[in-house]
């Protein structure tokens, strides 16, 4: 092959590597294949080298994926002072809709409505994706403008989508309004939206919830079909609901038509319902039957670490950990997240504590942010001040800030302590208290007069 041909083939594969790592799976890909995949910062750095080199055309998906990179790796900020760099040849839409996607992915309200009131006044098309994405920020952080968003589609003549519907229905279920989530259903199919089996799974899970079991298992069997071994992809999504029931028989059911020949996901998603179901030995045969066919690794092992962690089988857990180092398995975020669970389920906060700060000191992976809240949450309930203190300050890169200040009130709070500065804090990190959060703030504030020191005077 001819020099140039080489250098061709290189560029090209370094720019595939780029888009792979930014890919939707790109947090698996990273966290816990083998070491030759290159880590996100890696590649920002790589594809800022393919850009400079001006040997490859970047096409509009590219600068996207950039920008998708940038947000990732260097925040948001960065991400769009380069999209201001890009040319205007190439549609402004899609770029500021990749930025928004990843504010509403970092939990950023301010960043985002900043990012939607620029689409507005550059007057770029408000398209439902944006409006979707403002929605599932808004069931996250502030319900109240919920309704506000839905005024401006309306406003707009912006139809809502399946997703839109999904969202609102997940709302409802979630403030426990079931006869609201109904009615959503019902305006649904009269705009002519049939709620797909995705939308069919989040009204099952509220029904569960609710306590509705007879409602549950009407819809279950209405997601199932008329043949599931033709639709054998509806399986993986059928058997956690059915361990969600307590359905043994459903659950041993569903797992029949994938036994003899199972697929990846199948089997993940039925170890975890085996174990909801208390049914340890059967998740263990699921796993056996992974590993033979695929392989021992760090996403199936974690699995069952997490059913061991739940079962408090402490014992069990350390046997797999140590099977999983002795097969080599690069161990990341995912199996660290499974080990603190393990740790804590005992009462092991210390231990728990103790791995992940080693864990994150030896790698260059970063934690999952569940796993710090995790740690966060018990040293809280214990009322252990300091530790949660050195908890926080290990998360400050996480963007859940306002999520992060609750749970470390609640430290103050369990141990009946002031927490001197808490409200110039949350200024410095931008953070607008909520309902919750400002309840909080008057229990630890230290120049609170207690109506009773009055009389004593």
């Amino acid at each position: 092959m001819a020099v140039g041909c080489v250098s061709e083939f290189i560029q090209l594969n370094l720019a595939l590597m780029v888009k792979l790592i930014v890919s939707r799976h790109a947090e698996e890909v990273y966290m816990e294949q083998p070491s030759g995949f290159f880590a996100q910062g890696e590649s920002c750095k790589l594809s800022e080298w393919l850009e400079s080199k001006n040997q490859i055309e970047f096409l509009e998906r590219d600068y996207a994926t950039r920008i998708d990179l940038i947000a990732k790796i260097r925040g948001l900020t960065k991400a769009e002072a380069y999209l201001e760099t890009i040319p205007e040849s190439c549609s402004r839409e899609i770029m500021y809709r990749t930025l928004l996607l990843n504010c509403v992915g970092q939990n950023s309200v301010k960043k985002a409505e900043e990012v939607f009131s620029k689409l507005k006044n550059l007057d770029l098309p408000v398209t439902v994706f944006a409006c979707n994405q403002m929605l599932l920020l808004y069931k996250r952080n502030d319900l109240k403008k919920i309704a506000d968003m839905l005024l401006l589609m309306e406003t707009e003549n912006i139809k809502p989508s399946s997703f839109t519907y999904s969202i609102l229905i997940d709302t409802k279920g979630q403030s426990k309004d079931i006869d609201g989530m109904d009615l959503i259903v019902d305006k649904m199919k009269t705009d002519g939206i049939e709620p797909d089996i995705k939308t069919q799974a989040v009204l099952a899970r509220h029904y569960i919830s609710a306590g509705l079991q007879d409602k549950a298992e009407a819809l279950l069997k209405e997601m199932e079909g008329e043949n599931l071994k033709q639709d054998r992809w509806r399986c993986q999504i059928l058997l956690p609901l059915y361990a969600n029931l307590g359905k043994v028989d459903e659950v041993e059911r569903i797992w029949k038509f994938c036994e003899t020949n199972p697929r990846y996901d199948e089997c993940l998603v039925a170890i975890e319902a085996w174990g909801k179901l208390n049914k340890v030995y059967e998740a263990e045969n699921v796993f056996e039957t992974m590993v033979k066919k695929w392989k021992l690794s760090s996403k199936n092992s974690s699995v069952l670490l997490k059913v061991y962690a739940n079962h408090k089988m402490i014992t069990k857990g350390k046997d797999l950990i140590r099977r999983m180092e002795d097969s080599g398995c690069r161990i990341g975020p995912l199996t660290w997240n499974a080990i603190v669970k393990l740790y804590v389920q005992v009462g092991e906060v210390e231990k728990a504590d103790s791995v992940l700060r080693r864990a994150a000191q030896q790698s260059q992976m970063k934690p999952l942010f569940s796993t710090y809240l995790t740690i966060l949450q018990q040293y809280a309930m214990r009322g252990d001040v300091h530790n949660s203190e050195k908890i926080f300050y290990r998360m400050k890169d996480y963007h859940s800030r306002a999520l992060m200040y609750q749970v470390l009130l609640n430290a103050y709070i369990k141990a009946k302590a002031p927490a001197y500065g808490i409200r110039d804090r949350l200024r410095a990190d931008n953070i607008k208290p909520n309902k919750t959060l400002a309840n909080q703030l008057i229990q630890v504030d230290g120049f609170r007069k207690n109506p009773l020191s009055g009389l004593l005077d």
